[in-house]
């Protein structure tokens, strides 16, 4: 099994990468092939919205270092995408990430039966890491990206959510979640 781990936060010492280590080398273990990439440390931009990938490119007409990143989500059976809350949403770095994928989307995926270039059948795992400590506050993150993703064909999706951590490095305290990466990890892998 063939994961790729994107870490959205500037710090790669932070929460959310906390817990998708937990999670990677759990499958690790479990004999998954674990490629991490720290997204903050990629010289990469945003979608330009040159609509290369719809009229005569099959990939994104951007070469970056997101590049490497997009092809290896393609040949990946598994997303895990870590990040940390900023104003409500995932970080910019996992935002711009997330907008070039636009470009696994085919000329007619308004109204095509299979709208995505990428196989079917892939999983996602979603972590999301916030200081506020009101549960219900941002919980519409992953609701919203979980839509899309559905469309690119992930069919599995699973969300492991912290609220109140606001130190670094706070939830590697928090049994609950590191136990909570493991047993997802276990599940996926098995």
């Amino acid at each position: 099994m063939k994961i790729v781990c994107l870490l959205g936060s500037p710090r790669e010492k932070g929460n959310s990468a906390a817990i998708a280590n937990r999670f990677c080398s759990t499958a690790e273990r479990f004999g998954a092939e674990v490629r991490t990439f720290a997204l903050n440390n990629l010289e990469y931009r945003g979608c330009q919205a040159c609509m290369a990938c719809k009229t005569k490119l099959d990939q994104c007409a951007l070469e970056d270092d997101l590049t490497e990143v997009l092809d290896a989500v393609c040949e990946t059976d598994v997303l895990v995408l870590a990040s940390p809350v900023y104003y409500g949403d995932v970080s910019s770095q996992l935002k711009a990430f997330i907008d070039r994928t636009y470009s696994y989307l085919t000329p007619d995926y308004i109204t095509s039966s299979k709208p995505c270039r990428l196989s079917e059948g892939k999983k996602l795992v979603f972590i999301l890491v916030q200081g506020n400590p009101d549960q219900e506050r941002f919980a519409d993150i992953f609701e919203r990206y979980d839509y899309f993703f559905k469309w690119y064909g992930f069919t599995e999706s699973h969300l492991i959510r912290a609220w109140g951590a606001r130190g670094m490095g706070e939830v590697a305290t928090r049994e609950d979640l590191m136990k909570l990466a493991e047993t997802m990890a276990e599940k996926i892998c098995s």
